[in-house]
C-alpha cells in the first residue's frame, strides 16, 4: 500500500448512513466544501443551523448566536439563551423513544458488568444531584471526579451539570501531588473518589491517594466514596460519606438548575506536556454540543450505534464521549481496565462482547497491541465495527494501516481526529463521507475555519506550516481558569484575532492535511526545519523500531541536532549498529541534514496517563534543564533511565 494513495473511499452505505450528508442536503448545498465555505463566511448561520439539526433543548430560546464584543478570544455563544446539557443529554431520551435502550454499559477490569438505560440513568442522576444539594454544592462549586470509568463516573459528571456546579476531572493514575495541585488551582469544595478500583487484577488505593492529596487541600470540607472494591480505608469521620448512603433514600427526581448557556459546566486541566497545567474552562453550551457535533458528522454517531473510546475521565475524550455520546442518545461504553489484560485480546474481546460500532483509540494503543499480532484479534468477531477513530498522537504509516486492515477490516474509515483540551474537540479530522489516505486528515472538521499559515500569517500548500483558526467556534474554552493572561499568550498572541493552535501541519497537493507535531516540538538543524513526527516515523519505518521519540539539542555547529530515543521491538539486541542502521534509515528517508546526531534504545519513553510522549521531559533529561511540572507523568523510571544517558 503506498503510504500517498486513497485507500478508502465511502460505499453507498456509508454515503446513505451519513448524518453529515444529510445535513447538507437539508441545508440545500451541494457538497462538504460548498457547507465548509458558507460557514467560514456566516458562523452564526452555520451553528444556529447546527443546534437545530441536534435537536437540543432550550429552556430560554437566544436571540443571538454570536457575540463577539468583547473579541473573539471571550466569544459568547448563544449569550442570552438558558440551557443545561442534561435535559438534553439525559431528561429528553428518559421520556422518549430512547427510555428503554442502555445509556450506560460498563465493563470492569475483573469482568465485572453492569448497565443502565436512559430512564435508570435519569433516576440516578437525580438522586445524586439531590444528594449533592444536601452537601451544600450548588451552582458555581468546584467538584473534584478522581474515579476510573465507573457507571458512578458519568454519573457525577451528569448530576453536577445539573445542578449547575463545575466538575475537575483527575485521571485516575495521577498522585497525590497531581491531585491536590489541581484541586487547589480550582479552589474544589468537594472530591468524589472511590475506595480503589481494579488495574491488571491488582488493587489501586485510590482512596489512599485522595486522603494525602487533601492534606493540601483546605478548600475541599466533604469526600463522596465509591465503593468499587470493598476494601477497608482509612477514614475522616467529619468530611467522608460513602456514596451509596448519601444517595439512599434520595428522590429519583431533581430539578434542574436553570443555567445560561455560557455557564462554566467543567474545568479539564491540560496534560502537562508544554509545562505547568492550565485549567480549560468549558461552559453549558459549548463543549458538549461541540462533542455532539464532531460525533454526529465527522464519527457519523447514530443512537442506535455502540460508541467505546479507550480513555479516562482526565483525558478529554473521557468527558467528551459521555457527554457527547448521550446527546446524540447512543450507548457508550465504560471500562475500568487495560486493552491487554488479562490476555492480549481484551480490547477485542470488549468489541465483540458489547457489539462495539464507533471505536476510539489512540495511535500509542495500537502500537503497543500490534506487537502482539493479528492471531488475537481473528479469534474475535468485529463485524459490529462501522467506525474506527484515533486522536492524541500523530501516526506513523505501520500502525494506521494494522488499524485499517486488521481492525477495520479494511471496509471501516479511520477518522483521525485533532483538536485539544482548550478546543473542546476537533480542528481537522476525517468524514464518512470523504476519501481517505494512511495518517491523513480529510480537512477542517465541519465548522472549524482552519489554515495553515507561514510566519507571516499567510495559507501556505504543499509545505509545512502553523495550524490557526480564523473564527470562533461553538466548544473552545472561556479562558484559563483565573489566568487569563496566560490564555491569551498562548493562543492569540501571535496573530491579530486568530486562534494559533501550537502545532505544525501541511496540505498535500490532493487536499489532505497532516499534523507534523506541536511547533514548540520543532527541531531546527542549520536552518532547515522539520517536525519530530517526521523524524520519528522515519525512525519506526526501521523493522526493528516499535517507538520513537526525536528532541532538538544544542550542537556547536548546527545551532541543533536531533536525537532519538527509540524502544525496539520484542525480541531486537540493543546494539551499535543497529542504532547507526536506524539512524542511517532516518536520513533515507528525510535527507542527509537530518540525519541524527545520536540514536540511543531505552525501555519506555516518559508519557502522560493520556500515553503522550512528554518530548519536553526527554529533552530537559538528556540535556540537563529544569524539569518543570512532572504531575502528568506516568512513568517517572523513563526519565530516568534518559537522564543516565545524558552525555558527560
Amino acid at each position: 500500500m503506498d503510504n500517498d494513495e486513497i485507500v478508502w473511499r465511502p460505499s453507498e452505505l456509508y454515503l446513505k448512513r451519513s448524518r453529515l450528508r444529510r445535513f447538507i442536503e437539508t441545508l440545500g448545498l451541494a457538497d462538504i466544501e460548498a457547507l465548509q465555505r458558507r460557514a467560514a463566511s456566516d458562523p452564526n448561520w452555520y451553528w444556529d443551523a447546527v443546534v437545530r439539526d441536534l435537536g437540543l433543548v432550550w429552556t430560554r430560546r437566544y436571540d443571538r448566536v454570536l457575540d463577539t464584543s468583547s473579541g473573539p478570544a471571550w466569544a459568547e455563544w448563544f449569550p442570552s439563551a438558558g440551557f443545561n446539557y442534561v435535559t438534553s443529554a439525559v431528561d429528553q431520551h428518559a421520556l422518549g423513544a430512547r427510555r428503554a435502550p442502555p445509556a450506560l454499559i460498563w465493563e470492569g477490569d475483573d469482568g465485572a458488568k453492569a448497565a443502565l438505560t436512559y430512564h435508570e440513568l435519569a433516576a440516578e442522576v437525580n438522586k445524586v444531584a439531590n444528594a449533592l444539594r444536601a452537601l451544600d454544592i450548588g451552582p458555581g462549586d468546584r467538584v473534584g471526579i478522581f474515579l476510573p470509568m465507573l457507571l458512578e463516573t458519568a454519573i457525577a459528571t451528569l448530576a453536577c451539570g445539573k445542578i449547575g456546579a463545575i466538575f475537575v476531572p483527575l485521571f485516575s493514575g495521577f498522585g497525590a501531588e497531581a491531585v491536590a495541585s489541581r484541586l487547589r488551582d480550582c479552589d474544589a469544595r468537594l472530591l468524589i473518589t472511590a475506595d480503589g478500583f481494579y488495574r491488571r487484577g491488582a488493587i489501586v488505593d485510590l482512596k489512599g491517594i485522595a486522603d494525602r492529596a487533601l492534606l493540601d487541600v483546605p478548600s475541599v470540607e466533604r469526600c463522596l466514596v465509591v465503593r468499587r472494591v470493598g476494601a477497608e480505608v482509612p477514614w475522616n469521620v467529619e468530611r467522608d460519606r460513602w456514596w451509596h448512603e448519601a444517595i439512599a433514600g434520595e428522590a429519583a427526581t431533581a430539578d434542574t438548575a436553570d443555567t445560561a448557556a455560557n455557564d462554566p459546566y467543567m474545568i479539564l486541566y491540560t496534560s502537562g506536556t508544554t509545562g505547568r497545567p492550565k485549567g480549560a474552562v468549558h461552559v453549558q453550551a459549548g463543549f458538549p454540543i461541540k462533542a455532539a457535533h464532531d460525533l454526529s458528522y465527522c464519527f457519523d454517531l447514530h443512537p442506535e450505534d455502540r460508541l467505546f473510546w479507550l480513555t479516562d475521565l482526565g483525558w478529554m475524550m473521557g468527558p467528551w464521549a459521555i457527554a457527547g455520546g448521550l446527546l446524540l442518545g447512543a450507548s457508550i461504553l465504560l471500562f475500568e481496565g487495560t486493552p491487554d489484560f488479562p490476555e492480549p485480546d481484551r480490547l477485542w474481546r470488549l468489541v465483540e462482547t458489547h457489539q462495539v460500532s464507533v471505536l476510539g483509540l489512540a495511535p500509542t494503543a495500537i502500537r503497543s497491541l500490534m506487537v502482539h499480532g493479528s492471531s488475537w484479534v481473528r479469534k474475535h468477531n468485529l463485524s459490529s465495527l462501522v467506525v474506527l477513530g484515533s486522536t492524541g498522537e500523530t501516526w506513523n504509516p505501520g500502525p494506521w494501516r494494522w488499524y485499517f486492515d486488521e481492525i477495520g477490516g479494511g471496509r471501516c474509515p479511520v477518522i483521525n481526529y485533532s483538536g485539544g483540551t482548550e478546543t473542546g474537540g476537533g480542528i481537522v479530522g476525517c468524514t464518512t463521507i470523504q476519501p481517505q489516505k494512511p495518517c491523513a486528515f480529510s480537512g477542517a472538521v465541519p465548522g472549524m475555519d482552519a489554515d495553515v499559515v507561514d510566519e507571516a500569517g499567510a495559507s501556505i500548500r504543499g509545505g509545512v506550516g502553523e495550524l490557526i483558526v480564523r473564527q470562533p467556534w461553538v466548544g473552545m474554552t472561556r479562558g484559563f481558569w483565573r489566568d487569563p493572561e496566560r490564555y491569551i499568550e498562548t493562543y492569540w498572541s501571535r496573530f491579530t484575532g486568530v486562534w494559533v493552535h501550537g502545532d505544525w501541519a501541511e496540505i498535500d497537493d490532493d487536499g489532505f492535511w497532516f499534523i507534523r507535531g506541536r511547533s514548540d516540538d520543532t527541531l531546527k538543524v542549520a536552518g532547515k526545519r522539520v517536525g519530530p513526527a517526521e523524524v520519528e516515523s522515519a525512525a519506526v519505518g526501521h523493522p526493528a523500531v516499535r517507538e520513537a521519540a526525536a528532541i532538538g539539542v544544542p550542537h556547536p555547529v548546527k545551532g541543533e541536532s536531533i536525537a532519538v530515543f527509540a524502544i525496539l521491538k520484542p525480541g531486537q539486541e540493543s546494539t551499535e549498529a543497529l542504532a547507526e542502521a536506524v539512524r542511517q534509515e532516518i536520513g533515507r528517508q528525510l535527507g542527509a541534514a537530518f540525519r541524527p546526531e545520536t540514536v540511543r534504545f531505552v525501555r519506555e519513553l516518559p508519557k502522560t496517563r493520556n500515553a503522550k510522549i512528554m518530548r519536553r521531559l526527554i529533552r530537559a533529561a538528556y540535556v540537563g534543564l529544569p524539569m518543570g511540572d512532572l504531575t502528568a507523568l506516568e512513568n517517572p523510571g523513563a526519565v530516568a533511565e534518559i537522564e543516565a544517558l545524558r552525555p558527560v
